[in-house]
């Protein structure tokens, strides 16, 4: 008899989480969360049946991140963890937010890190987010795992601190893998909804120059590349999670429009996107800066994409299928 995998998902209240959450599930996996206190604290899956009328082997399904014993427990006998956690950075750089942004993932990481540390039974893969802004703006070539340039900038130090947190945690039976993910695509949320509302308003036209590189990967994809990685245990260090399907941002908005049924799009310079920033309290950075990311690993192992094509993929996010 085959036994039941279990994954830990970690941060899983967003889109990216809970459709995560719902793959694994539907593909028999069972699932435990760490992330916010729940009212009523630990959440615990009923046991047995004991012989005085009683329950046997109670166990934790959901740990809070101020509880280290419970978030041990929770991983404990666990095959995967995967930590998705941290605040979103879409907002204005302002210290106080810099602060949250990177506090959240480095506390949350730290965690893990110890928990992991005093399990009796470690799961044998953790995948750690990071991100594809980790590299430079390049318009010039991809970045790849070995031979991408870190860039500069409050987002690069976020991401290399981020993933030092993980190289940092002492693990030695735990492949610790960070994943360098390109913008995540998907019905129902993911990053597309700003360029779609654009569109539908006549705004859709390309942003800045429009030569920024636009690298993405829809959110079916990050999960099967998680179940990828963590059945390749010859794949080490970070791993680009991006399609090989990159365009500029002329292209992006020309694909945008047609999925949406938009006519035309006026193109929005770039004095015009920061003095917009400003109003709705977010960064430029978001849609001005060339994100270029090649997933060598990925293609070198032979990963095969469900979504390889930007265009059609999304077509199928606008029409909510995909």
């Amino acid at each position: 008899m085959t036994r039941t995998k279990t994954v830990v998902l970690a941060g899983a209240s967003g889109f990216i989480g809970k459709y995560l959450r719902a793959r694994f599930e539907q593909d028999g996996w069972t699932v435990k969360t760490v992330g916010r206190a729940r009212t009523g604290g630990r959440r615990r899956t009923p046991g047995r049946p004991g012989a005085n009328g009683g329950t046997t082997g109670r166990k934790i399904t959901h740990a809070s991140w101020d509880d280290d014993g419970a978030i041990t427990e929770v991983i404990n006998g666990a095959d995967l963890v995967i930590n998705l956690a941290g605040r979103s950075v879409s907002c204005r750089y302002n210290a106080r937010n810099k602060a949250a942004i990177l506090g959240s993932r480095i506390s949350t990481t730290a965690a893990l890190g110890r928990a992991i540390a005093h399990c009796r039974r470690p799961p044998s893969t953790w995948l750690n987010a990071s991100t594809g802004t980790i590299y430079r703006d390049a318009r010039d070539r991809p970045q790849t795992e070995s031979d991408g340039e870190l860039g500069t900038g409050f987002s690069v130090e976020v991401a290399r601190a981020w993933e030092a947190e993980l190289e940092a945690a002492v693990t030695p039976v735990t492949r610790k893998i960070p994943l360098r993910i390109a913008i995540v695509l998907g019905a129902g949320g993911g990053a597309l909804r700003p360029f779609a509302n654009l569109a539908r308003l006549g705004l859709g036209g390309h942003m800045g120059n429009g030569t920024q590189k636009f690298s993405w990967v829809h959110v079916e994809d990050l999960y099967r590349c998680a179940r990828f990685l963590h059945a390749r245990t010859d794949i080490t260090g970070p791993v680009n999670v991006a399609s090989p399907d990159v365009v500029s941002n002329r292209e992006l908005m020309q694909l945008v429009r047609r999925a949406y049924g938009a006519r035309f799009g006026v193109p929005t310079p770039a004095w015009l996107l920061r003095a917009g920033a400003v109003l709705i309290r977010t960064e430029t950075e978001l849609v001005l800066k060339s994100r270029w990311v090649q997933p060598q690993k990925l293609l070198d192992s032979g990963f095969v994409y469900s979504q390889p094509e930007l265009g059609r993929a999304l077509l199928q996010v606008a029409k909510g299928t995909a």
